[in-house]
């Protein structure tokens, strides 16, 4: 097994770079995204479907 990424294939190596490329996007996206104040922790009931806070179903 390879011990460095510069051990790996060109192929291996553009893929690591995109996913970072990729990773460092997106927390620039949700540093940019404003906070919500009084909203739920947690992932997006919209997205996830999760549509109840402490056994009572939300709306927002």
């Amino acid at each position: 097994m390879p011990d460095t990424p510069n051990d790996l294939p060109p192929a291996a190596q553009r893929a690591l770079a995109e996913a970072a490329e990729r990773r460092a996007v997106q927390l620039a996206k949700e540093k940019a995204t404003p906070k919500e104040l009084g909203g739920r922790d947690g992932p997006d009931p919209a997205r996830y479907g999760d549509w109840e806070k402490k056994g009572i179903a939300i709306d927002f």
